[in-house]
């Protein structure tokens, strides 16, 4: 019994050093050339919420920038929020410079243009198309991407 006792605490003690080592492991992420990605998921048809993504976008790049750390930035826009990445859209020049500045990736899901019968040609340029944008986001979560939804 004594043995087994001593067993476990040595095994429980390997568990928690082995936690600890794991939790700090991530502590130097502001130090040197480390990338944070980052998906903000914008579906909703108010440009107000459009407007907050954009300055989601704003906020983490220059926070990040401060920190030294390289940061992509992804807005990935489905349901109503398809509308924002059309050409005429109220924040389509936010968009357009959010793009040239190469601060965030536009990402339309086919979908909901499909949905609201919006074709290419009525996008803005340089936006990136997929089948789903919620696929997209599922899919960028499991790879390690941060999620917001402003």
């Amino acid at each position: 019994m004594a043995d087994q006792a001593k067993r476990r605490g040595f095994t429980l003690a390997l568990v928690a050093a082995a936690a600890l080592l794991g939790g700090c492991a991530g502590m130097g992420a502001g130090m040197g050339s480390a990338k944070e990605r980052v998906v903000i998921q914008v579906s909703d048809g108010d440009p107000k919420v459009w407007n907050l993504a954009l300055n989601v976008v704003d906020n983490v790049r220059t926070n990040y920038a401060k920190r030294n750390i390289d940061a992509q930035v992804q807005i990935v826009a489905f349901g109503p929020g398809i509308q924002m990445l059309k050409d005429d859209a109220v924040v389509a020049s936010r968009v357009r410079d959010a793009m040239k500045k190469g601060d965030a990736q536009m990402v339309a899901c086919e979908n909901s243009m499909q949905r609201f019968k919006l074709s290419r040609n009525v996008m803005l340029d340089n936006v990136t198309y997929v089948d789903a944008g919620v696929i997209h986001i599922i899919e960028r979560q499991r790879q390690g991407w941060a999620v917001i939804r402003p």
